[in-house]
């Protein structure tokens, strides 16, 4: 069966990548990556003899490299930031392959919400104080109206993907106290990573103070201040 694979990266760090990603990486002859969003060091220890940055490919042109390259018998690696289930814009890619009898094997990674989570040393969800987590993203150039002045309404935990650029639009938009606990974190789990934490009413401006402008990830919700969120200890540990 004729067929590529689509790995998670992982959010930063490039330890995070799971090990069957690794091993894919390890034994690729033709390596497809996300430019600047997947950590360099996973290209560079990457054998392939074909590294293509898909960085401003348009694509078509990316699909008929993996094409080409697996009716060429050749194990391709196409590497996403992340977790390529989360706005990894992965179907229109398969969409084309399929067409040429390609098949495809998705190999999750450890997405930035995770990462961001860990280094905030929260829980996304919390007994007493969030049993959901929301993923979304504020309307932009490819997406004309969101959901976020609903979905605040919920009181559940809010992580917001590709909302940099549009803080101060995402926060005037929420319908929560303004003293709910937010956080932004810049770049999660790579060595310039940057941790803003405030509420709703100040964090973006702290963010804008911090010079951040892109590549970082919007949680909202009071499990950000876990120690004064009211939570309630787990049943596990009764």
């Amino acid at each position: 069966m004729k067929k590529i694979y689509i790995v998670g990266a992982g959010c930063g760090d490039p330890d995070l990548i799971t090990v069957k990603g690794k091993k894919l990486l390890e034994n690729a002859d033709v390596l497809i990556y996300a430019g600047s969003l997947v950590n360099p060091i996973l290209v560079e220890e990457c054998p392939a003899k074909e590294k293509y940055d898909s960085w401003g490919m348009k694509l078509e042109e990316m699909t008929n490299i993996m094409i080409d390259a697996v009716k060429n018998g050749k194990t391709v690696v196409r590497l996403h930031s992340g977790d390529p289930s989360l706005y990894g814009a992965i179907i229109e890619q398969v969409s084309l392959l399929e067409k040429e009898g390609i098949q495809s094997e998705r190999i999750p990674g450890v997405s930035s919400m995770f990462g961001a989570a860990a280094e905030l040393g929260i829980q996304l969800t919390l007994r007493g104080v969030s049993e959901s987590v929301i993923v979304t993203r504020p309307a932009g150039t490819t997406l004309k109206k969101d959901q976020i002045a609903e979905i605040s309404r919920l009181g559940q935990t809010m992580v917001i993907f590709l909302g940099t650029e549009h803080m101060e639009d995402i926060f005037e938009k929420v319908e929560c106290h303004p003293d709910t606990p937010a956080a932004v974190v810049y770049r999660a789990t790579w060595p310039d990573q940057k941790i803003i934490r405030g509420t709703v009413s100040d964090v973006a401006k702290k963010a804008r103070e911090a010079g951040i402008e892109k590549t970082a990830l919007i949680i909202i919700g009071n499990v950000v201040d876990a120690v004064n969120s009211g939570y309630v200890n787990s049943h596990l540990y009764g």
